[in-house]
């Protein structure tokens, strides 16, 4: 890592990272015995009924923007970072994740009079990308806070051997990001604390960018600075399909709040972890933290968070599985709410959480489920989306996807869910209803423009 050119402080947290590994495995469990589950927590609309809403620019105008932008979005297969990916058309322009980050901020900043400085983490795979579409944008402008810091990077390891992986055909590929819980060692090394309590900032929103619901809020900027709380993690109510995320619990031995991440989950614990009435509210990876609390914390630590170590099993070269299996040592950054004494969490709507994983998550962002506003909002009736499954053998990577949709993503208004078998390219003004199913031809199949596509497949049209 010295010979690459890390700094101190990442080298420390690898240390401390790689010494867990190798010596805590029994301490990576977080027994459902040793906890309690979370309940009674306040919702986004008790929250917006009590709060002062002209205070709430004030709270507002000191509150900092940091977006996680270190993705790559390999599992969609980009080589870019995951936030230059179109999510659809606005006013005749493709408009992509950082467009709708940057419209966000800048809404913010023309209609209630706000600084609101935008911070990116980037990777070192996505800095020069993304910092260049930032600098053409002639309506973004921030001179005094840096909008970027960029995360540190760690070794892969031989899973076999413990020692780290070399492989020449790719030597960039024997490093990896730490997990987006480096976001705090980051945050210590770039001075970004000191830069904004010097402007008068007190608090920090982190969200991931490829969440575009996470937007800046004056009703929880409000909120928590009424609340005093030194963390705010925005939790949503589980469904069925949230049950294997990370949710907050706490702490019986302390009282504190925990994340607890499915990695950290006993095997004879994942029923009880997967109860979404026992458990009923998951992490949002949406934080809110008191920039002096994070200080003084970060001091303490001298800027290396004790936080649980998450072990990734991944291969050398992520698109070869007969590469060299190796172990990713990473942190999550919604971890550190059990280091906070009085930490606390808010129910947020799903118009809140509209993270794009997959290209089953950009279905429906593309869909006309979604009305992209002039304020950059994600818009949807009640944001309760149908469940879609595309063939990840035709429709895994971006290429594929377009390549299948050349008009734009069929309509899912009236559709309760959507399963795509086999490979099949879309018409224009293909209509989606019911619990839509297209089997299987055995060859590439073709859905014409103008038909309905429902539980039979192509619906006939002959008169019966």
């Amino acid at each position: 890592m010295h010979a690459n050119g890390m700094s101190d402080v990442s080298i420390a947290q690898f240390r401390r990272l790689y010494d867990v590994w190798r010596n805590e495995e029994a301490s990576s469990w977080i027994r459902e015995s040793d906890v309690e589950p979370l309940t009674g927590v306040p919702s986004f609309h008790d929250v917006y009924e009590t709060i002062d809403h002209d205070k709430a620019v004030e709270a507002f105008s000191k509150t900092a923007f940091l977006k996680l932008n270190g993705g790559l979005g390999t599992s969609m297969g980009l080589a870019c970072a995951k936030s230059l990916l179109p999510v659809r058309r606005h006013k005749a322009k493709q408009v992509r994740f950082i467009d709708i980050i940057v419209g966000q901020v800048l809404t913010a900043r023309t209609r209630l009079g706000v600084p609101l400085p935008l911070t990116l983490m980037n990777s070192f795979r996505t800095s020069a990308d993304t910092m260049r579409v930032l600098h053409r944008n002639r309506k973004f402008h921030q001179e005094d806070i840096p909008m970027e810091i960029v995360q540190h990077q760690e070794p892969k390891i031989v899973a076999a051997t413990g020692e780290p992986v070399s492989f020449p055909e790719n030597p960039e590929l024997e490093w990896c990001p730490p997990g987006h819980g480096d976001l705090f060692s980051t945050i210590w090394e770039s001075g970004l604390l000191d830069k904004l309590e010097e402007r008068g900032f007190k608090y920090l929103f982190i969200s991931n960018s490829d969440n575009l619901g996470a937007r800046p809020s004056r009703t929880l900027a409000q909120h928590f600075e009424n609340t005093g709380a030194p963390f705010m993690v925005e939790v949503a109510t589980r469904t069925y399909a949230d049950r294997k995320g990370g949710h907050i619990v706490r702490d019986k031995a302390t009282g504190r709040l925990v994340l607890r991440e499915m990695s950290q989950v006993h095997p004879d614990d994942k029923a009880a972890a997967q109860d979404i009435k026992k458990h009923p509210y998951f992490n949002t990876n949406s934080l809110w933290l008191r920039i002096d609390a994070l200080k003084s914390k970060l001091a303490e630590y001298d800027g290396v968070l004790p936080l649980p170590v998450i072990r990734n099993h991944k291969t050398v070269d992520p698109t070869d599985p007969d590469s060299t299996p190796v172990i990713q040592l990473e942190t999550a950054m919604g971890s550190a709410v059990s280091l906070f004494e009085g930490a606390i969490c808010v129910q947020v709507d799903r118009m809140r959480f509209l993270p794009v994983k997959t290209t089953d998550d950009l279905f429906i962002m593309r869909s006309d489920r979604f009305h992209l506003t002039d304020s950059y909002e994600m818009e949807d009736g009640n944001y309760i989306f149908p469940n879609v499954t595309l063939d990840p053998r035709y429709y895994k990577t971006i290429a594929d996807f377009d390549e299948r949709f050349p008009y734009g993503v069929p309509s899912l208004a009236a559709a309760n869910s959507v399963t795509i078998d086999g490979d099949w390219t879309f018409g224009r003004d293909v209509i989606f209803f019911s619990d839509a199913k297209l089997a299987d031809q055995g060859e590439p199949s073709y859905v014409p423009n103008g038909e309905y596509v429902g539980p039979q497949g192509i619906e006939p049209d002959d008169w019966v």
